[in-house]
């Protein structure tokens, strides 16, 4: 239990100091923090992040049982999100896409981590998760966000271009150098591997700060039109997902004990921020990302206190 709340200690700390120095700070200088930082974590931090995560992992123990649930888990929330989306709310291709990420890729580094290690007793869980989703999730996700934002535009996409340029993003060139590391067992010297370190552990604080920026410039629900599709997207995160991932994980893979918790409690997490970048970095529409964000922050702690309960030791 001392994981799950210190996972959502984290993320609401940093998160609230975003938001204070949102408000005390001007406007103008807000913008251009977010203007800096967002680059910046995309391109630089969360790449550094994963090439250390990774190298560091012993690759057999990360693909265990945790990375198949976890991607059958999503590719299923994320598909009962869009049939939602576009069969009864009859939203656009890119509405669609950014909330079926957002309602099936959880946030298993700032928050999954920390419950990983302290509930569940190792680490295993959430790397194995957040490998996954950028190895296989994110490229197809970014993929189609790439789609739909050349879609939006005034010239033609280009199918091809787009997934090279959606498949060779940062983040996920980065997680498939931290992978070639681990595989050869080799570690650039120290000299260079620390200051990447260093770089690469400011991500998820950096990311926090950022999202925390964004919650002052407008509040939460302010849209009121896409309630409904807030309600569908939390609902899929928070309840359809962990429950997916309890079904595959007893009855189709026959987990038990902490294996069978770790698979629900990582199923459970909150959507990832980096949903909220990706979505902004392609320019789609981002404040139902950001509010899916916001409620499934808030309303998954007791979800996994629930889950802590029924299935934990």
């Amino acid at each position: 239990m001392e994981g799950v709340l210190l996972g959502f200690s984290i993320v609401l700390v940093i998160t609230g100091i975003g938001l204070l120095a949102a408000a005390l700070l001007p406007r103008a200088t807000t913008a251009l923090i977010q203007q800096g930082l967002t680059p910046a974590i995309y391109y630089v931090t969360n790449p550094l992040l994963m090439v250390v995560l990774v190298a560091e992992i012993d690759l057999g123990a990360l693909v265990g049982v945790y990375a198949p649930v976890a991607l059958v888990t999503a590719v299923v929330a994320g598909g009962c999100y869009a049939l939602g989306s576009r069969l009864v709310l009859r939203r656009t291709a890119g509405q669609t896409a950014v909330g079926a990420m957002a309602s099936s890729y959880v946030n298993a580094g700032n928050i999954g981590l920390p419950i990983a290690i302290y509930a569940v007793g190792g680490s295993a869980p959430a790397v194995s998760v957040l490998v996954t989703q950028l190895l296989l999730i994110a490229p197809v996700y970014l993929t189609v966000f790439g789609w739909c934002s050349r879609q939006s535009g005034s010239s033609q996409p280009r199918l091809g271009r787009t997934v090279l340029r959606s498949v060779a993003n940062p983040v996920t060139v980065a997680t498939a150098a931290g992978a070639v590391l681990a595989l050869v067992d080799w570690v650039p010297p120290e000299v260079i591997w620390t200051p990447m370190d260093m770089l690469g552990r400011a991500s998820i604080p950096l990311l926090l700060f950022v999202f925390g920026l964004s919650l002052a410039s407008r509040r939460p629900f302010r849209d009121r039109a896409l309630v409904p599709d807030i309600a569908w997207g939390s609902f899929v995160k928070l309840i359809l997902m962990p429950v997916a991932a309890w079904l595959l994980g007893h009855h189709a893979w026959g987990l038990q004990g902490m294996e069978l918790f770790g698979v629900v409690a990582m199923a459970a997490l909150p959507t990832a921020q980096n949903v909220f970048l990706f979505s902004s970095q392609f320019r789609l529409p981002n404040l139902l990302v950001r509010d899916i964000v916001f409620t499934s922050a808030v309303l998954s702690l007791p979800v996994i206190l629930v889950v802590a309960l029924l299935l934990g030791p």
